[in-house]
């Protein structure tokens, strides 16, 4: 709803003249024709009618005086001009993400239990990007192209489970390759370098599948301007840290080491604050003129009431019936 304003208020004033006219109108003194015998005659008439006029001119003059007094709605509006994230979430979905080394609340959690509300959350958090979700194991495929329908994602996010992939290798390079060409906007590259976007890759072992070297995929992702931030999950010892740490180092990312819970939540949390986007927003005033929803009203009115006042009764038009062809009898002489 926008702010409601008169521009000119003083016009209001002009209503307090209105109950002064109408006293002057009905205190003026009128010529009136005696007519002899003319009760006689006398056809009564609506008395009411004769106010109808009076009536309907005042209400108008009062519309009209509001309508001078320019009713306007001010509503503000705010045009966004910067773009979010395009954020790809690249999840490892391998037979070891069923550890169950992770503990919330007194419950244990295996791996992938533990992550799923903690990427919902970020999820949340970022209500102005664009994410998308590719999964690997074996191979990688993607779940989610990059999307604004997050409530979709979410539906999405609850559909992880172990098996979507074959879980028996896990190709870390695959994975952060199809990332990268879910990322291919042209419409957000300059001179080869991706704009606006970045991947969370988020793994508990290492690299022994696939086509593509983790640093391959690393270079790939440099070359184009785009950020990695890996998370090494779970306490396992095959987690191969110092290939996440290249990879992050290599893209401007960050790595994070989630052993528990609460670090994981703190690697999305600190991801979250990195890359996050100040909008600017340009605010401007639309100004909506109400006046002619008064002012025709008044004119109706006003017109309504010229034409009854100058319309006369029916009574007015003959002295009584019969009177053109009737004569008037003088009054009777008194002998002398």
């Amino acid at each position: 709803m926008g702010n409601y304003v008169l521009h000119d208020p003083l016009w209001l004033l002009a209503l307090l003249l209105i109950p002064v006219i109408v006293w002057l109108r009905q205190g003026r003194r009128v010529p009136v024709l005696l007519v002899p015998f003319a009760a006689a005659w006398h056809r009564p008439s609506l008395a009411s009618a004769s106010r109808w006029p009076a009536f309907l001119a005042g209400a108008g003059l009062a519309l009209l005086a509001c309508a001078l007094a320019r009713p306007q709605r001010v509503d503000d509006k705010r045009e966004v001009r910067s773009q979010g994230y395009d954020i790809i979430l690249t999840i490892d979905l391998s037979g070891s993400m069923l550890t169950p080394d992770y503990e919330k609340d007194g419950q244990r959690l295996n791996r992938l239990q533990a992550i799923k509300p903690v990427i919902q959350a970020f999820i949340d958090r970022r209500t102005n990007d664009r994410i998308g979700i590719v999964l690997f194991a074996k191979n990688a495929y993607t779940l989610a192209p990059l999307t604004f329908d997050h409530a979709w994602l979410a539906r999405q996010v609850e559909r992880l489970r172990i098996g979507l992939v074959d879980p028996n290798q896990t190709a870390i390079g695959d994975g952060l390759g199809l990332a990268l060409t879910r990322l291919e906007q042209p419409s957000r590259t300059e001179q080869g370098h991706r704009k606006g976007a970045f991947v969370i890759l988020l793994t508990d072992g290492a690299n022994n599948a696939g086509a593509l070297a983790p640093k391959q995929a690393a270079d790939l992702a440099r070359a184009r301007n785009i950020s990695v931030y890996t998370i090494g999950a779970g306490s396992d010892a095959d987690l191969d840290e110092d290939t996440l740490i290249d990879i992050a180092d290599e893209t401007a990312g960050k790595y994070f080491r989630a052993s528990d819970s609460d670090t994981i939540e703190n690697a999305f949390k600190a991801i979250d604050r990195a890359q996050k986007i100040e909008f600017q927003a340009q605010s401007y005033l639309v100004t909506t003129e109400l006046f002619p929803w008064l002012a025709a009203p008044a004119a109706v009115l006003l017109l309504a009431a010229a034409l009854l006042g100058g319309v006369r009764s029916p009574g007015a038009l003959k002295s009584g019936p019969g009177a053109a062809g009737r004569r008037i009898p003088s009054a009777p002489t008194l002998p002398s």
